[in-house]
């Protein structure tokens, strides 16, 4: 198990600003896994994958159902190795390959928590994501320096409760930001 502890960003959600000109982050809610002055990475966790199910993902791995499995939606993590699986979730559940993020969210990606979710033996909260966003060093910072992100704390709640379709508004309204009121260039005094 590892985690991660004194980072800016880690286990923050970013929210894309409303003019985002890149159509795979408009109107995202990220939250990152892990920030360091190597770099971020995190997942898109409001955008559902429309094109393929998690019983489909069962089908193709090696679990076994006997019974018909829940339906559990799928998200669109992020561009980069969109078929690669990864689960976050709730701390109530923690294996070896686990990692730790705060007291709230940990990742996982193995076969195991799969497997368990399919079962309904897995964390009590979780969001299963195919692909993940990520930052080379200073490229986050700079983003946000021009204003492509608003950083936001966030909670189990946001991330796996709300609504994915009300997630980036709820983000918003956490900060008591009004858009109408928002500059959207940035610069230096």
């Amino acid at each position: 198990m590892t985690t991660f502890r004194g980072n800016y960003l880690t286990g923050k959600c970013l929210i894309a600003m409303p003019n985002m000109q890149d159509e795979r982050f408009a109107n995202t809610l990220i939250y990152i896994c892990s920030h360091s002055k190597d770099g971020a990475m995190g997942f898109v966790v409001n955008k559902k994958i429309k094109e393929f199910s998690f019983a489909d993902l069962a089908n193709q791995l090696p679990i076994n159902t006997l019974r018909p499995i829940e339906q559990i939606d799928l998200h669109q993590g992020g561009p980069l190795e969109k078929v690669r699986g990864f689960v976050l979730h709730s701390t109530d559940y923690v294996k070896e390959d686990t990692i730790v993020i705060n007291d709230m969210m940990a990742i996982s990606s193995s076969i195991d928590i799969i497997t368990d979710i399919a079962f309904g033996t897995g964390p009590k909260d979780n969001l299963v994501a195919l692909g993940y966003a990520s930052w080379g060093p200073q490229q986050l910072e700079n983003e946000i320096i021009n204003n492509t992100w608003l950083v936001a704390n966030t909670s189990p709640e946001l991330v796996f409760r709300t609504k994915d379709e009300e997630k980036w508004q709820k983000a918003i309204e956490s900060l008591g930001v009004d858009l109408d009121r928002l500059s959207y260039l940035s610069g230096n005094a």
